[in-house]
């Protein structure tokens, strides 16, 4: 199980990375009824903890929420920024918030991860 989780976060990460290697002035998100949603249509959600430059979500916490990953290049646009991770890796954020993934969540729309732990709460514009 760890392995595939593991492998999905380095998808996840590495689909990003491809789609925005060029370095975009966008972030790979979009609004669905107000909730940020990656490109795959998967629910964002922000975590309380962390600050406008650093994720507190890392390790065993980033395999359960994978964050949502930017290319070393990405240009900043607007309310979207990148944080720079504890490995050096780069993480889109949102006003300040860096942004994550829910692993349970399966299917686009799907909100399972909302109020998780009184911290984690979906992205909404």
């Amino acid at each position: 199980m760890k392995k595939q989780i593991i492998t999905l976060t380095a998808i996840i990460g590495l689909s990003a990375c491809e789609a925005y290697a060029g370095g975009h002035a966008a972030a790979p998100v979009s609004e669905v009824n107000g909730i940020l949603v990656d490109q795959a249509g998967m629910s964002l959600y922000t975590f309380d903890p962390d600050t406008a430059s650093s994720s507190a979500c890392n390790g065993g916490c980033a395999a359960n929420w994978p964050p949502l990953m930017a290319p070393a290049n990405a240009d900043e646009a607007g309310k979207f920024t990148t944080i720079t991770r504890n490995d050096g890796s780069k993480q889109w954020a949102y006003e300040g918030q860096p942004l994550y993934l829910w692993i349970n969540d399966r299917a686009p729309g799907e909100t399972t991860g909302d109020g998780i732990g009184g911290n984690w709460h979906l992205a909404r514009s």
